[in-house]
């Protein structure tokens, strides 16, 4: 009956079109009626617990430097390089866009961010190009989603916040599999244009790549600061969000002076009101949350997985179906907040390990972000590129099944995940 009363409000309020904090409080208070303890206190308290925790700092600054990025030129100049270094290859527009999806997700960690930057920069491109627009689109939005998974990563934080799992090694954890989906689209790409009989771009002179390169390395500068900083403990991921901003600030307005200080309260502003919305459903989620705990939710789910449990790669498997199902309908955050505290109780008693179901994790919510009706990364695209939404999903789709071929695989095969993270944590 617990469980019942728990989804019947969440997806009973979702279906009557209450924003998602909102459900999320909703659905708190009535397994509180329901319980007969409800307090007003109790869910007052929760919400400023919610938000009162210092790894979330992160959020904001990581949003700022994503939002710096797009407004200063660093996202212009890292396309210019890929555009010089595989541009002249059959295709090479697209991959152009899924190399300069895997170096932006390295900088901002925001799917949303990347995919809205690549849409308004190589779109236009590929289609002058003779490419099928709504076959580009789904390609960027199919890119843009490795945001979440190479660090930094905003979903990684937010895991790691709900999970109480490191979010360092989260972070070096996510660089193997972000690779791998990249690698995953290079391959879906290479099967959709083969048969193009488009004339590539010239290939660049050996002057323009090192001009490209040039231009571009304070940019490309960023990823490696960050994952060095955090793989020998120089500095947290909380503090590696200040670095990535401050230092995309300065390159933005000192280096490039593409950004003028009379642009940077509207881009404070945009990255303040994006964080405001996260953290409410942070603060929100802790309400349901904590009635998850006190109802014993995660047992009822645990009886439910039971038949699963003898075997951690069938039960990974079940989760990740779950998981899927769940992200056709409910955007990412959301997702993480709600189902993090009800299956980590789970993954524990299975044995199995937190950080590899965090990065599994992730990876599945992040293709929640372009699968349909939902897909918060696909209506970005649309609105970016003037397409509609049956033409984006018709293009995506070739893309997120590789993707879903991958998670496949590191659902089969965990050392493909745990071997690279153990390698990069020493």
């Amino acid at each position: 009956m617990t469980v019942t009363v728990f989804l019947g409000s969440l997806l009973g309020a979702m279906a009557i079109g209450t924003p998602i904090a909102f459900a999320l409080l909703l659905c708190g208070v009535a397994l509180m009626f329901h319980m007969d303890l409800f307090d007003a206190q109790i869910v007052a308290q929760n919400v400023v617990n919610g938000a009162d925790s210092f790894p979330l700092v992160a959020v904001p600054f990581f949003m700022l430097a994503g939002e710096v990025m797009n407004a200063g030129g660093l996202s212009r100049r890292i396309v210019a390089v890929a555009m010089a270094l595989v541009g002249h290859i059959r295709g090479g527009l697209g991959y152009v866009a899924i190399l300069a999806s895997c170096i932006l997700a390295s900088l901002s960690g925001s799917a949303v961010a990347d995919a809205a930057a690549l849409s308004a920069l190589l779109v236009p491109m590929m289609v002058r190009a003779g490419h099928d627009k709504a076959r580009s689109c789904g390609l960027i939005a199919a890119g843009g989603i490795i945001a979440p998974i190479i660090p930094p990563s905003i979903g990684f934080i937010l895991f790691g916040v709900a999970a109480n799992v490191s979010i360092t090694k989260l972070f070096l954890a996510g660089i193997f599999p972000g690779l791998m989906l990249g690698l995953g689209l290079v391959a879906a790409w290479w099967l959709v244009v083969r048969h193009e009989n488009l004339a590539p771009p010239p290939r660049a002179t050996k002057g323009e790549v090192a001009v490209a390169v040039k231009d571009g390395f304070w940019a490309l500068m960023l990823p490696g600061i960050i994952i060095f900083g955090l793989k020998f403990g120089i500095f947290t991921p909380t503090e590696a969000a200040v670095v990535a901003a401050v230092y995309a600030l300065f390159v933005a307005v000192v280096v490039y002076r593409e950004l003028k200080p009379s642009q940077l309260f509207d881009l404070f502003a945009s990255a303040a009101t994006t964080t405001a919305v996260v953290m409410f459903l942070v603060a929100a989620a802790m309400v349901s949350a904590w009635m998850i705990t006190i109802a014993n939710l995660p047992a009822q789910v645990g009886d439910l997985l039971e038949p699963f449990m003898g075997s951690p790669t069938l039960l990974m498997a079940a989760i990740m179906v779950l998981v899927v199902i769940v992200g056709t309908a409910m955007d990412m955050t959301p997702t993480i907040l709600i189902l993090t505290p009800v299956l980590m109780p789970v993954i524990k008693q299975a044995g199995i390990d937190p950080v590899y179901f965090g990065v599994l994790f992730i990876i599945n919510n992040a293709i929640g972000l372009i699968t349909p009706p939902v897909g918060t990364v696909l209506n970005v695209v649309c609105g970016v590129s003037k397409v509609s939404m049956e033409g984006v999903i018709k293009g995506v789709w070739p893309f997120m099944l590789v993707q879903l071929f991958v998670l496949f695989l590191l659902t089969l095969f965990p050392s493909l995940v745990m071997v690279p993270a153990a390698w990069l944590s020493h």
